[in-house]
């Protein structure tokens, strides 16, 4: 019995041992499935976070091409605007009746067909009448040369009765003379002396050439948009030749006399207390770069009030600096586009800032092909401002009445319009046509709704814009400036011209003129040669 047990303990402890070792074996492949499964994890975790990471990529990706798409699309619609599309800014809403044009006749609804097609038939029937043009005559004011002609055979008794008069328009190219200054000398009696006529005042003393020709050459350039070159080149076909050297020369020098002048004119526009102000590109020669130009920013500042303007360039600068060392003393309204350099603005003391509503219906016009209703929308409640705008000025209302009318119809028309960018504002995506308009818009409303409060005040900056416009026709004849000097005295012959022609004066009569008369003209009374004050000295 002794032994039966021993054996059967042997045999129970051989198998507990073979238990805890299948226990032991299970146990550990358990652990290497559980190490496996964790580093499955790991490399799903990783897999997962590349994935994620990759998703957000190709999110930002996305992002990025639709923003580029809208702003691709909203260029193509610009230039086809530009190449295709009107030239006014003025919005004039779609009329439902109108007929659409439709050359190859795909779009035309049958009723629109059978319409032309009666018009077509009523055409046909009536009669064809040609119509003689009238010729208009000539002005009065003109030369008249007569010509006397006799007919070739006159039979003897023949009785004059009167003339047949044909009047044909003829062209004299400018014709260059040279001016004969002949001063008669004396010897006084006794061998006293020698007295001798005084030699009129001339432009440039050390120079042989005359107002006249130098007020052509500048009228050329700045006002005609003739560069040097073919004015030379135009002076060379009347047998005379000049030097670019010298002629350039002539220019500066002729500038630089009329810049008290242009000093006088920037003093008066200053002291106004309503300016409007924009800025021009003009491309400068770069030192640092030969060959290379850099882009230089003109500054006008136009008193719609006084009707004079000045042009200002510093180094070529559009910072906010200029702005400021430009303003620094002004104390009025002040009205611009959006440019942030104007913001500061806000916060002086004694300015007010105004905003264009011009530039923001702009803004809107380019947005019709992205969101049509809301453009058009905003657009129609410009066009509401803009007409009243049109009663006032076609019924000449003074600034008391166009302050009461302001009040009372545009004041509505605003405040409706603000309550509509508001609301429209998170509804459409910043980076569309639509949302920048709105944006911009409702980013400036104050300064866009304060014209009502003044009488005197314009709805949009539109004079000052015009005013830089002689400035990007001459770049695209001149290219370029040689320096910031000669940047600069654009800006002086820019402003004088430009304040000419708001007063219908003829820049060339005056630039002779003055040019003739400032060397001895005396410096406080400089302000009688402004164009809205200049009186020229009658010719013997």
């Amino acid at each position: 019995s002794h032994c039966f047990l021993y054996l059967y303990s042997m045999k129970n402890q051989q198998e507990q041992d073979r238990l805890l070792q299948a226990s032991l074996l299970r146990n550990m492949e358990l652990e290497a499935v559980v190490a496996h499964l964790q580093m499955e994890k790991i490399t799903l975790e990783s897999e997962n976070s590349n994935l994620q990471s990759e998703h957000t990529r190709l999110e930002s990706e996305k992002s990025h091409l639709e923003n580029l798409l809208l702003k691709m699309d909203h260029e193509l619609r610009q230039l086809r605007r530009m190449v295709f599309g009107q030239s006014s800014e003025r919005y004039i809403k779609a009329d439902p009746d109108q007929l659409s044009l439709d050359f190859g006749g795909e779009l035309q609804l049958e009723q629109e067909r059978e319409y032309l097609r009666s018009c077509s038939t009523a055409k046909k029937s009536q009669p064809t009448i040609k119509s003689h043009p009238t010729r208009k005559p000539l002005p009065d004011h003109l030369e008249r040369r007569d010509e006397i002609v006799e007919p070739s055979s006159l039979p003897e008794g023949s009785r004059y009765i009167g003339d047949e008069v044909t009047e044909v328009l003829e062209f004299t190219p400018g014709r260059l003379y040279v001016r004969r200054i002949v001063r008669r000398k004396y010897a006084l009696p006794g061998g006293d002396g020698v007295v001798i006529g005084e030699l009129p005042a001339l432009p440039l003393p050390k120079s042989n050439a005359g107002p006249s020709l130098l007020a052509d050459l500048l009228v050329g350039k700045y006002q005609d948009h003739q560069p040097l070159h073919r004015q030379i080149e135009i002076l060379r076909r009347s047998g005379v030749s000049l030097s670019a050297s010298t002629v350039n020369n002539w220019v500066a020098s002729a500038v630089n006399l009329l810049e008290p002048l242009y000093e006088k004119l920037r003093a008066r526009v200053l002291t106004c207390d309503y300016i409007q102000v924009d800025e021009s590109t003009i491309p400068v020669m770069d030192k640092d770069k030969p060959g290379a130009t850099r882009k230089g920013y003109h500054w006008v500042v136009r008193s719609p009030e006084e009707g004079c303007l000045f042009f200002h360039y510093d180094r070529g600068s559009r910072a906010g600096r200029v702005a400021v060392e430009l303003l620094k003393d002004f104390r009025g309204a002040v009205q611009s586009d959006g440019y942030g350099a104007y913001e500061m603005y806000e916060k002086k003391e004694g300015v007010l800032l105004l905003g264009c509503w011009a530039h923001a219906r702009r803004k809107f016009g380019q947005a019709l092909g992205n969101d049509p209703p809301r453009a058009r929308f905003a657009m129609e409640q410009i066009q509401k401002l803009y007409e009243l705008e049109r009663r006032i000025k076609d019924d000449d209302l003074s600034k008391e009445q166009t302050e009461h009318l302001r009040k009372k119809e545009a004041y509505p028309i605003l405040r409706a319009f603000e309550v509509w960018l508001e609301m429209n504002l998170s509804a459409v995506t910043p980076a569309s046509s639509i949302g920048k308009a709105i944006k911009y818009t409702y980013s400036i409303y104050p300064r866009l709704a304060r014209y009502v409060i003044d009488g005197r005040y314009r709805i949009d900056n539109n004079l000052a814009e015009n005013a830089v416009r002689p400035l990007a026709l001459g770049r695209k004849n001149y290219l370029f400036c040689q320096n910031h000097e000669a940047a600069g005295r654009t800006a002086v012959i820019y402003s004088l011209l430009g304040t000419c022609k708001i007063w219908g004066v003829n820049p060339t009569l005056w630039l002779t003129d003055v040019l003739s008369r400032i060397q001895d003209h005396s410096a406080l009374r400089l302000e009688e040669l402004l164009p809205d004050n200049w009186t020229p000295l009658i010719q013997e």
